[in-house]
């Protein structure tokens, strides 16, 4: 009688112990969610943030991604490392994902991206995701951003969130025209909130200061009313942002493919700097999960 009710007792300890890992958020644990905004060939500076997070074994709840950081938060999300993220993606090239194919919505294709995705990520749907993960792309129409998450192929929606307007045509899906995701939302910290995140963390990767030359060719224009928007929407994100991380990467051109391990070396200096404060969050929750998991022997008078 004594045995069986001890181990109904444990049975009982380690349902609970499982609950609480389950809903940390709920006792106190921080559920995070990651946000990463676009840059075009500076989103590679991501990836050296996901080596820190790697490095001091960050819980990361869920994920989000806007245009280039859409393409590393979906592969993080897959299960790739931020080694093998920083390997394929430090390597990348224009060709590997656009062909020049001059339309009047464009002047390149994103087909190749395919290829150069299912090379990145582990999985391609949503629901085989390790990490709830969220893509957010523009209609062109509307003008809404529109939200991908939950089931589907994960690899058109990640094409149109890097749809950069005037560079890359728009993409077709499901009777949209979508471009990239940065025209309606910079970065989706908003969104990871909805999903379950109750700490934000969200990396804005800034564009060149706009003390400099006029521009001189039509991606410069076209990258420079970039700027110039996010400028005006930053309240937005940053009000549901916990915490922003910023690599210092205002000296790289938007084409920077060549700059990779700088830019990568940037977001970890970036990621360092925080990290005390993302430990402290941890720190101050895990009371509330040690006193389950060393919960003492119950005693029946």
């Amino acid at each position: 009688m004594k045995g069986d009710w001890k181990r109904g007792k444990e049975s009982w300890l380690e349902a609970l112990r499982g609950w609480a890992s389950k809903h940390r958020g709920r006792l106190g644990q921080p559920a995070i969610g990651l946000a990463l905004g676009g840059g075009f060939a500076r989103g590679i500076a991501h990836v050296g943030v996901l080596r820190v997070f790697e490095r001091y074994q960050i819980p990361v709840s869920y994920l989000g991604g806007v245009s280039a950081g859409a393409m590393v938060a979906g592969a993080w999300a897959s299960g790739a490392t931020s080694e093998e993220i920083g390997r394929i993606g430090g390597s990348m090239r224009f060709s590997d994902v656009a062909r020049w194919s001059l339309s009047r919505m464009g002047f390149a294709a994103s087909k190749p991206m395919n290829n150069f995705l299912r090379r990145l990520l582990k999985v391609y749907r949503f629901e085989e995701m390790k990490i709830p993960l969220a893509v957010v792309a523009t209609d062109l129409n509307s003008g809404e951003p529109v939200y991908f998450r939950g089931q589907g192929d994960v690899i058109v929606p990640i094409r149109a969130s890097c749809s950069y307007p005037g560079l890359f045509q728009p993409l077709e899906h499901e009777g949209r025209l979508l471009v990239d995701g940065a025209m309606s939302i910079d970065i989706p910290a908003a969104h990871l909130r909805r999903m379950g995140a109750n700490r934000v963390i969200s990396v804005h990767l800034p564009m060149q200061q706009g003390e400099q030359v006029a521009p001189s060719n039509l991606f410069q224009v076209v990258n420079r009313c970039f700027q110039i928007m996010q400028g005006h929407t930053q309240e937005q994100w940053r009000r549901h942002s916990d915490l922003v991380i910023e690599p210092d990467v205002t000296n790289m051109e938007w084409d920077s493919f060549q700059s990779a391990e700088r830019m990568i070396e940037a977001g970890e200096k970036a990621a360092l700097a925080v990290m005390p404060k993302i430990q402290s969050w941890l720190g101050q929750a895990r009371s509330a999960e040690i006193e389950i998991a060393a919960a003492p022997d119950l005693h029946v008078a």
